[in-house]
């Protein structure tokens, strides 16, 4: 079963200067819960671009350390990037970012399918242990930023 998530968010910024955060690999791990021990161990070293491979270890659940491959498949400057798993632990992992303007600020847009693998063993953990680790992971992500940029008034 092929899952999605579906989130936006405004920021009080340039596009310029959510584009100059959001494509440097680097602070992917800043705008991470740090409890999913994330630490990027390669590949982070230039701002996103299209074939770039990014690896990472992860701790999602119960302290279990794992490593994580996702490409940069599209780069449209200021306007969007796609990530995808090549290892990891997904089945498929498929990520997409969107950045425009939008008075007082930019409007942020995610994207992003995933499938769990273990067939049915995957699909029964799905509502009670990844979802809400992802939605979770996404919450932190946004609380962050507000904390970075401030919060976007309309």
């Amino acid at each position: 079963m092929l899952y999605t998530l579906h989130s936006k968010q405004n920021l009080p910024i340039t596009l310029d200067e959510v584009w100059d955060f959001m494509s440097d690999p680097k602070n992917l791990a800043v705008i991470t819960p740090p409890a999913m021990g994330f630490i990027t161990t390669g590949g982070a070293d230039r701002k996103m671009f299209a074939g770039q491979v990014i690896t990472y270890t992860i701790t999602p659940l119960f302290g279990i350390k794992m490593n994580w491959a996702t490409e940069i498949t599209h780069v449209q400057d200021h306007a969007f990037f796609v990530d995808e798993q090549r290892y990891g632990p997904y089945d498929f992992w498929h990520h997409k970012h969107f950045f425009k303007e939008i008075p007082g600020g930019v409007e942020m847009e995610d994207l992003l399918h995933y499938k769990l693998p273990l067939g049915f063993i995957g699909r029964m953990v799905h509502p009670f242990l990844v979802k809400p680790k992802i939605d979770e992971i996404f919450a932190y992500r946004e609380k962050k930023l507000i904390e970075l940029f401030g919060p976007f008034k309309e």
